[in-house]
């Protein structure tokens, strides 16, 4: 800490009177062992691959929106987990169900454009309906 110009002795003293944050007592919630987390990642994956063969017009248009609305999903969940309260926590998974719901109608523009076949918006869709009844799940169980 020298290095920085901060003078060890002045830390501890600070450390001692307790002027500095102190870490978090209560245990944390820990994003990867939700399940739903697992399995909006596992889509968020799935898009990526699906929208690599969408024409290259539709990069910074539906091609985009897919990908950020899907990554959305596990990214409001893993920010709720990093919240204090079941309140916050709640508010993040209804953002995620809300991507969620995107994402849904994005996959159907994809298939009604013809970007995706009807076998992989079937199997896509289907994962998205799961995603979001366990998302719907678990923010019933935080009222």
């Amino acid at each position: 800490m020298a290095k920085l110009g901060i003078n060890s002795k002045i830390i501890n003293q600070l450390e001692a009177k307790s002027q500095l944050p102190k870490t978090r007592s209560k245990k944390m919630r820990d994003y990867k062992n939700y399940t739903v987390w697992q399995e909006s990642h596992q889509l968020t994956l799935i898009a990526y691959q699906l929208t690599k063969s969408f024409p290259k017009e539709e990069l910074f248009g539906i091609t985009s929106q897919l990908r950020r609305a899907t990554s959305s999903v596990p990214t409001n969940i893993a920010e709720g987990c990093g919240r204090e309260s079941d309140a916050d926590f709640r508010r993040f998974l209804i953002m995620a169900h809300g991507s969620a719901t995107e994402v849904e109608y994005l996959i159907f523009l994809s298939a009604e454009l013809n970007y995706v076949s009807k076998s992989e918006f079937d199997e896509f869709t289907e994962k998205v309906i799961v995603l979001r009844k366990q998302l719907r799940k678990l923010i019933d169980k935080l009222k």
